[in-house]
């Protein structure tokens, strides 16, 4: 199976927010905030109403952001959700059908998983990187422990990072983190959306500096 390399899309933003609302119609200020603090990668949920009847206004509507869908657990929501125009798929957990039908369509997956066996059937099956969820009960000492016998295994933290973990996963070699509570904060229930763009700003200093420091070592 061909792995899709997902790196393009970050670029040097290694910062993925998830967004999970009552219902999709709620997402567009959310993501006009974060993308005014330089967030760009969303990843949008199932577990929102709408979100697949929406997704493709979203995608058109903001063309700055590369827009993906998460919590998907099945070939028939991958299917959809790219026919639709997601960017990138997410599942929580080893769904080898979502990673097969989205490497088929030449889109970059995230399988999900906790266990060296459960990351690792992902990786091989050709996810592009590897969702550790949920991250806080392992911390990032955990990608350095599964990289030793999966040095090529690209491990992005989802679950619990907040803004003083950020830094201590990329500098564990994380390309990217995934983050939803700590940087949403209270957004969806009307909250600030200066503050959510200044969180956003916040996360992305965070990391993208963490990265320069990764990069600039020998």
């Amino acid at each position: 199976m061909s792995r899709v390399d997902f790196s393009p899309l970050l670029a040097d933003d290694p910062v993925i927010a998830v967004l999970r609302a009552d219902h999709a119609r709620e997402y567009p200020p959310i993501i006009d905030a974060l993308l005014g603090g330089g967030v760009r990668a969303i990843e949008l949920t199932l577990s929102t109403a709408g979100v697949l009847a929406q997704i493709s206004s979203l995608v058109d509507e903001f063309g700055d952001a590369v827009i993906g869908l998460g919590t998907v657990t099945s070939g028939e929501q991958a299917e959809t959700a790219i026919e639709n125009g997601a960017k990138f798929i997410v599942t929580p957990t080893v769904e080898l059908d979502v990673i097969r039908i989205a490497c088929d369509a030449g889109v970059p997956v995230f399988g999900g998983g906790l266990t060296p066996t459960e990351l690792y059937r992902c990786w091989d099956a050709g996810a592009s990187a590897v969702k550790l969820f949920p991250a806080s009960v392992v911390g990032p000492r955990y990608i350095a422990d599964v990289g030793g016998p999966f040095p090529e295994m690209k491990i992005v933290p989802s679950g619990g990072v907040g803004l003083d973990d950020v830094g201590a996963w990329i500098a564990a070699g994380a390309p990217a983190v995934s983050v939803g509570g700590p940087l949403l904060g209270d957004a969806f229930s009307g909250g600030d959306l200066v503050a959510l763009s200044a969180r956003a700003r916040r996360f992305r200093t965070v990391a993208g500096d963490a990265l320069a420091r990764r990069k600039a070592v020998p």
